[in-house]
């Protein structure tokens, strides 16, 4: 897939956003020369697995209604980096624990003029309990790879009473998703749809999961607890 055909998934990529993008993409690939950013190095790939791939996201009828976005475990700022040039109207904050990727997103935000990215360093079980972010994004979403329940505890803390989180998954795991039940109960979530991200045969969907009240206040535990004992 083209950047150019993303208008006809809905997505608003004009010409000069196409070029945007393609300028984020060099700027993320001559980062990676000098420290790992990402595993994929030819551009052609990079754009269609990062950012077309963070794109679908705009999809999605609770993204389209809010107006902040938190993107957790961002990496080198996906999904949140094509997002900000895409819908500029939106404000995103980007949160990761690794501060040289942060570095990254906060020079590619920069040199692209992005006055709607946030750049926040921390760990989502200490950020988790900043009461200037906890409950107060009405969408929270996450390509970070953890299994469903460790990112139902990472994120859900983070979202608003009625909003959302929206989970990248696969159609292969069912399995995971499933098994995040209990997670989901014990945080006041439910999942509301799985939906297809929109590309026939990619085997993408997104787990749309809604905040049905406030997390209890032991959520998320401490450092290192939710990735190795997961609820």
């Amino acid at each position: 897939m083209e950047l150019s055909d993303l208008a006809g998934l809905g997505i608003p990529v004009d010409e000069k956003k196409a070029e945007q993008l393609d300028r984020l993409a060099d700027i993320i690939l001559d980062w990676n020369t000098k420290i790992n950013v990402t595993a994929i190095r030819e551009k052609e790939e990079f754009v269609d697995k990062n950012v077309i791939d963070s794109l679908l996201l705009g999809r999605l009828p609770e993204f389209k209604t809010a107006e902040r976005v938190l993107d957790m475990g961002t990496g080198g700022g996906f999904p949140g980096l094509p997002l900000a040039v895409v819908y500029p109207d939106k404000q995103f904050v980007l949160a990761d624990a690794v501060a040289k990727k942060l570095r990254v997103v906060a020079d590619t935000a920069e040199k692209l003029g992005l006055s709607n990215v946030s750049v926040v360093h921390g760990r989502a079980e200490d950020l988790g309990r900043d009461r200037s972010f906890r409950g107060s994004f009405p969408l929270v979403t996450s390509r970070a790879v953890a299994n469903m329940s460790t990112l139902c505890e990472y994120c859900l803390p983070f979202v608003s009473e009625g909003g959302y989180f929206a989970a990248f998954k696969t159609e292969e795991q069912a399995e995971e998703i499933e098994s995040a039940a209990r997670a989901l109960k014990l945080l006041k979530g439910s999942v509301a749809r799985r939906e297809s991200c929109g590309i026939e045969g990619s085997g993408h969907i997104f787990v749309v999961v809604k905040k049905l009240g406030p997390s209890p206040e032991k959520y998320p535990r401490k450092s290192g607890i939710p990735s190795k004992e997961p609820l």
